[in-house]
């Protein structure tokens, strides 16, 4: 149990180096869609080793959760492609905080599409977030915001949120999560290398090889790989409450990561927007795990 609890927060800071890479790969001319298309492509390479050497059975897929592995492909690229892009246009902290409000998104497509009861729980944690984002944002404070940088920010969530809605389905339907991982990546790396110039990622790695081609290769194995490696190992002995709750490590070790190594400034109102919406997301998972146990 011990190590679950630590291989889940480990998972969590690794997804929140994702700024760190984003910082050094953007001035050198990598766009946010060719890191997603870079982070795609390892991503898919180490579980396509992995599979290959290990278990040829998560390589077996039926046309109707290939469709659905599109999809997730399709999430995953809107997930990370904004992810990276509000990154460079407004913050590290204010773009994590904007994806991880995916759960909320998740709650209000449940009650839209699937029916699902609006609880009290989730109408307050709902509240939380809008009002999080806009002290966030800038929106809210008279700060200076970037409309776009904010909006993809909520692109990214809602994606994050789709992928994880598309995943469930596709679970569902008796696909392995390591199947379903492996063939999303693939998606998002075809689809990312389709409109992102493959040819500029190589001759931006060529600028310093020894530098950058490294730090590509972590892009996909440190922000994704290794930590859903973690995540899964944990989530099979973690109730899924549990699970939630700690995974809020993630935007937390991204904004620390922000403010001690960029020299972000965080003001009392972006502080308190991170608080409402991590409060948000907190409060849901409570609420979904109480739906759970009953």
């Amino acid at each position: 149990m011990k190590k679950s609890f630590f291989y889940i927060i480990l998972a969590g800071v690794l997804w929140g180096t994702s700024g760190i890479f984003v910082h050094y790969l953007a001035p050198h001319g990598f766009t946010s869609l060719q890191m997603t298309a870079v982070r795609g492509c390892v991503s898919f390479l180490c579980l396509a080793l992995y599979a290959f050497f290990f278990d040829k059975k998560l390589f077996r897929v039926t046309r109707p959760q290939l469709i659905l592995c599109i999809c997730m492909g399709i999430s995953l690229l809107g997930t990370a492609g904004g992810y990276f892009a509000s990154m460079q246009m407004t913050s590290v902290s204010t773009a994590v905080v904007l994806m991880y409000s995916a759960p909320i998104y998740v709650t209000i497509f449940s009650v839209l599409f699937l029916k699902e009861r609006m609880s009290r729980g989730k109408l307050t944690a709902l509240i939380l977030m809008i009002l999080g984002c806009a002290l966030v944002s800038g929106i809210v404070g008279g700060l200076k915001f970037d409309p776009l940088g904010i909006f993809l920010g909520i692109v990214s969530g809602i994606s994050y949120a789709a992928y994880n809605i598309f995943t469930k389905i596709v679970t569902g339907k008796g696909c392995k999560p390591m199947t379903a991982t492996l063939y999303s990546s693939l998606f998002m790396a075809l689809i990312a290398l389709c409109i992102s110039n493959p040819k500029g990622i190589a001759v931006g790695a060529m600028q310093k090889p020894a530098l950058l081609i490294p730090m590509l290769l972590c892009l996909g194995v440190i922000t994704f790989v290794l930590p859903y490696v973690l995540y899964s190992s944990a989530i099979k002995v973690l109730p899924a409450g549990t699970a939630s709750a700690l995974s809020i490590v993630e935007p937390m070790a991204a904004t620390l990561f922000s403010v001690f190594l960029f020299d972000e400034k965080l003001t009392f109102y972006s502080c308190s927007g991170i608080v409402l919406i991590l409060a948000a997301v907190l409060l849901l998972g409570k609420t979904d795990g109480k739906r759970k146990d009953t």
